[in-house]
Order: C-alpha cells, then sequence, then structure tokens
C-alpha cells in the first residue's frame, strides 16, 4: 500500500505533460550602481532535474539601465548550470552512478527513465566526464581546508605511483597516507620526471611540503623527489624493493625454465590423459561414486586400498595441472608457478609410473621423463631453487608477503622497523650471503642493492608538532595505498564495461577520475561541501566557464589529431586530391 503511495508521487505521474515554470531574479535594483533595472528579455529552454522530470523553465532576465549589468534567476541557476540541459543532480545521480556504482551507461538510462528523465548514453557518458570536472573544481577550491585538516593530524605522507596498460598514457595519482585522500592526479605520456615534477610542484603550493613520501624504485620518481622535496623523510615501499630484487635475482632462470618446459609440451599430453581419465571415470557409476566418496572425506592425508588406480591417476595428473592453485596472487617474483608445475612432475613422476606397471592407460611416461631427465634443466630448476630459498628468507626477514601468510597484494607488513632491520642486516651479514656475493654475479648485484637503499628502507619514525602537541609517525612500510586505489579502479572499470583490457579506457578517462574514492571518507566529504547538504548543491556554486575551459583544455590535451581530421582517413583518393588542390 505504501509503495503504490509514493509511487504516485514520481515525476512521471506528477506530472505527465510537461509542466511549464517561471524564474525571476530576486533583484529590485541594481547591485552594482542603485540604478533601476528593467525587462531584459525572457529565455525558454528545457531543463530535465530528477524531482520534476523534464519541464519548460521560463527566465525572465532583467538589466540595469545605467550600468547595463544582467540579473538572471538565482533558482533556475541552482537547478541547472547555464545553458545546460540537465540539473545539477542527475549530473551527481549520473556521476554516482557511473563511478561508485560501477553501472553501465544503458542501466543508468533504464533507472533515469523511470524517474521520467529522457537521457541517451551518449549524454550519460558526457555528464559521467562532467561530474569528474565538477568533483576536480571543487577539489582544488578547498585545498586550504584540506591543508588544515592534514595539519592537524601532523601533516601528510605522499604515496605516489602510475598505472598504465598496452599503449595508454600513464595514470599517475598522488595520496595522502595518513588520511587516505586522493591529492592530485595527472595524466602523462610516459612516467617522467619532466611530467611528475609540475605534479609535485602543485601539491607543494596548494598542501605545502609533506612529512615524508612512500613510492617504488623508479628513477624518475626519485628524481622529481629530490629536486621538489630537497631533505624530506623519502621512504621505498619495501614490497616494490622486494618484486624488483627477486626479478633481478632469477628473472632469466625462470624465463628459461618456462621456455625449456613449454617446448617438451608436457602440459597438453597431461591434460589430454586427464580429459580421458575423466570421461571413463564419468561414464562408470562404480568409479564415479568411488571418487565423490573419497573427495567427502575432510583428511586426504591417505587413500584407501580399494581406490581405483584410474582414480589415483586422475587425481596425481590433476594436481600437476593445477600448479597455479599454489600462488597467492602476488605475482611473480612472489609466486613462481612455472617451477611449481616442474616440482609437481618430480614429485608424481615415481607413482603415475608405478601406476601405469599396474594397467593404467594414457600416462605420458615418455614426455615426463625427457623432460625430467634433460640435464641443462634439471641444473636450472635446482639453481632457481636455491634462489627462490634464499629470496624466501629475505621476505621472511622483512615479514612482508610472506610465503606463510594470505594478505596478499593487500599485506601492509607487521613488527617494528628496528625489528625488521635488525633481521635484514643478519641476512645481508650472514657468511652464505657474503659468500655467495662473492662469487656470483647475480647475488653481488642483490647486496648491492640491499646496501643502495637501506637508508630509504630502514628510516627511523618521523616526529611532528601538532596543535595538540608532538606526534611521531611510521610511514606505511608499503605503497599498498596507491596499488589498491589502481586495482580499484581498474576493477570497476573492467565491471562496467566488461573488458579485460583497460588501454582504451584509461586513454579516454579523465586524470581526476582517482577523486571519486574521496567519495567514500566522510571528513573529506564533509571539508568538500563547505556546508553544502549534497554534491548538487556544491556543483551549483561552481562558475560553468571554468567546467567548460576544463573540458576544453582535457579534449584539447589528449585529442590525437584536430577536430574532424579522422574523416580524412576514410577517403581513398586523397593524395591525388591534395595534389590538385596543390595544381590548382
Amino acid at each position: 500500500m505504501i509503495d503504490r503511495l509514493t509511487d504516485g508521487f514520481s515525476a512521471c505521474h506528477l506530472f505527465p505533460q510537461r509542466p511549464q515554470l517561471h524564474f525571476h531574479p530576486t533583484e529590485n535594483q541594481c547591485s552594482c550602481c542603485g540604478g533601476e533595472v528593467l525587462v531584459y528579455k525572457t529565455v525558454r529552454k528545457l531543463v530535465t532535474t530528477l524531482d520534476v522530470g523534464e519541464f519548460q523553465s521560463v527566465e525572465t532576465q532583467l538589466r540595469c539601465k545605467h550600468c547595463q549589468a544582467i540579473y538572471r534567476s538565482e533558482e533556475l541557476r541552482a537547478l541547472t548550470p547555464q545553458g545546460g540541459k540537465f540539473g545539477f543532480d542527475v549530473i551527481e545521480f549520473v556521476g554516482r552512478a557511473l563511478f561508485t556504482g560501477c553501472r553501465a551507461e544503458s542501466q543508468i538510462r533504464s533507472e533515469l527513465a523511470a524517474r521520467n528523465v529522457a537521457i541517451s548514453e551518449n549524454e550519460i557518458r558526457f555528464l559521467g566526464k562532467r561530474f569528474i570536472v565538477y568533483l576536480m573544481l571543487a577539489h582544488r577550491e578547498c585545498s586550504e581546508a584540506l591543508k588544515h585538516h592534514m595539519e592537524v593530524g601532523g601533516g601528510y605522507i605522499l604515496h605516489m605511483d602510475g598505472t598504465c596498460e598496452g599503449d595508454s598514457p600513464h595514470l599517475f595519482s598522488c595520496i595522502d597516507g595518513l588520511g587516505n585522500i586522493v591529492l592530485g592526479n595527472r595524466k602523462m605520456p610516459t612516467e617522467d620526471s619532466q611530467h611528475i615534477i609540475p605534479l609535485l610542484q602543485q601539491l607543494e603550493s596548494e598542501y605545502g611540503s609533506p612529512i615524508g613520501c612512500v613510492h617504488d624504485m623508479g628513477g624518475a620518481i626519485l628524481k622529481s623527489v629530490r629536486q621538489v622535496f630537497p631533505g624530506i623523510a623519502d621512504f621505498i615501499c619495501h614490497f616494490h624493493f622486494l618484486r624488483d630484487l627477486g626479478k633481478d635475482l632469477f628473472d632469466f632462470e625462470y624465463r628459461t625454465l618456462r621456455r625449456y618446459t613449454r617446448s617438451y609440451n608436457v602440459q597438453a599430453k597431461l591434460k589430454k590423459c586427464a580429459k580421458q581419465l575423466k570421461s571413463v571415470i564419468d561414464e562408470t557409476p562404480l568409479l564415479s561414486d568411488s571418487l565423490a566418496g573419497y573427495l567427502n572425506i575432510r583428511s586426504f592425508r591417505c587413500v584407501g586400498k580399494d581406490l581405483d588406480q584410474r582414480i589415483m591417476t586422475y587425481l596425481l595428473v590433476s594436481w600437476v595441472l593445477e600448479y597455479s592453485s599454489a600462488s597467492h596472487g602476488l605475482g611473480f617474483p612472489f609466486d613462481r608457478p612455472h617451477l611449481e608445475f616442474y616440482r609437481r612432475l618430480q614429485e608424481t613422476y615415481p607413482m603415475l609410473k608405478q601406476l601405469k606397471q599396474q594397467g593404467v592407460e594414457g600416462i605420458p611416461l615418455g614426455v615426463m621423463q625427457r623432460t625430467l631427465a634433460d640435464p641443462a634443466l634439471k641444473k636450472l630448476a635446482q639453481r632457481m631453487l636455491e634462489k627462490t630459498q634464499l629470496f624466501d628468507a629475505l621476505r621472511k626477514a622483512m615479514r612482508i608477503a610472506c610465503p606463510d601468510k594470505t594478505p596478499g597484494l593487500n599485506d601492509p607488513g607487521d613488527d617494528d622497523i628496528k625489528t625488521i632491520e635488525s633481521r635484514v642486516s643478519q641476512f645481508r651479514h650472514s657468511s652464505k650471503i657474503v659468500s655467495l656475493a662473492a662469487s656470483d654475479t647475480s647475488y653481488h648485484k642483490m647486496v648491492k642493492q640491499l646496501d643502495k637503499y637501506w637508508d630509504k628502507l630502514f628510516a627511523d619514525p618521523i616526529e611532528v608538532e601538532t596543535p595538540s602537541g608532538k606526534l611521531t609517525i611510521q610511514p606505511q612500510r608499503t605503497n599498498n595505498l596507491m596499488e589498491q586505489s589502481f586495482r580499484f579502479l581498474k576493477r570497476d572499470r573492467r565491471k562496467k564495461s566488461g573488458l579485460h583490457s583497460l588501454a582504451k579506457t584509461l586513454k579516454g578517462m579523465l586524470a581526476d577520475t582517482p577523486l571519486v574514492r574521496n567519495l567514500s571518507n566522510p571528513e573529506y566529504v564533509s571539508i568538500l561541501l563547505k556546508g553544502k547538504g549534497s554534491l548538487a548543491d556544491r556543483f551549483a556554486e561552481i562558475d560553468i566557464q571554468q567546467v567548460r575551459q576544463e573540458e576544453k583544455e582535457n579534449e584539447r590535451r589528449w585529442r590525437k589529431y584536430p577536430k574532424r581530421m579522422c574523416r580524412l582517413f576514410k577517403i581513398p583518393d586523397l593524395p591525388q586530391r591534395l595534389i590538385k588542390m596543390l595544381g590548382n
């Protein structure tokens, strides 16, 4: 009953036909010179808001008799941008639906149609970009309030990183690690210091210098930080450091191991074997029931004597093929799936050989034997295993992305920095590492990297003055804030578009799109709104000319060719036409 009553108050029921609403300025005399104001003209336009739907606005404009100043209706100005059709509430609805709700344009169009708002998918995409521009301008206008907010908490720690896909531009973002607030963003052709330095200079002018910086080992970022923030505490992300160190240590062995195992085509033969065995099991009720009974057992430590050899073979071959299940989602070098595949081959080969002797058909023992008997491959796997064991020992010493932990890419690390430094120092100066570094180039390079970045890995906590007294701050050991921000951004875009590759999306995306993450922060939203009740009300205070200027700048900055030039590319005889023009 309540639902039927509320449905009756929707815009489509209240206004089945387009209404006409009149708007007038409130001025009785000119605020500039005090002169008399007279009716200048009446302007009609179609306006669409969430509350009313589409309506005809009739605005009476006034003009000063003496200074010619023109006065418009503030009420209409609060509803929709000058010259715009859709209200600020529609812009906010579309922006939130696109960027926080991850809904597709077609879905948003249907939702708005139910509220008597007729809009095309192209208009939804346009309003989505306009939402980001409004958000960026509002963010820029509250920089002083944000600066004060951060100063009360002791300042800000600047986390910075960039992301790209394929041939897309780099999206570079900067986040306050203490308040988890996105402060600035920029799209750049490459992650180069000439593009990063202006962004850092802009942040310094708006928020002052950070109390510390956290980033990866990129040379462009290191150079930019040295130039813009000399003397500021500078930290290297432990996760990025370990990732780069591991790649340097055994990337060559890993790539070679992967190439060798693929050349034997052993994986394809095992897949064929598993498929044949599954077909036999599925077609034999006794076997399928036996497999189901075994899988229902909580502990798989022992196998009953009555388990058929074909089922045992199927379990072993499937275990080898699912080698990637041993990974923890950290990526190389923390996860080494191809080394795990080779290890599983080694472990199952004796059992599979015995099962084949007992009469199980289809087991590709020949190709397995050739793969495991290859002396170069065996030596390569052994060398890589030794390197990964030392690398994992360093991971445990640094207590981040540890093999025995499951937080994955969200792992912030544990233990205090001095304890970690002591453990890593023991690792670095152990007799084994010293000996290996003296005889092996890859270990020597690992030790050199540790020594080079030691001060940036194990810096002391920062002591700062705040209005409430001294405060000791220990920056995060990782740049996971940035990694999470980019993962959320990419996940949301994939969810909305259904595409795995985001190269095209990143090309068309406005640089300040990451600012939408701040809308989940209540303190930030309170600062951004400046006392207004909603984003729509806040956007109404921003000059539309600023918005349009930013839109033009964004279009100009990333337009590959001049406007309408792409039409020329479809002309098959363009060279001949141009030659004729030159001849004339």
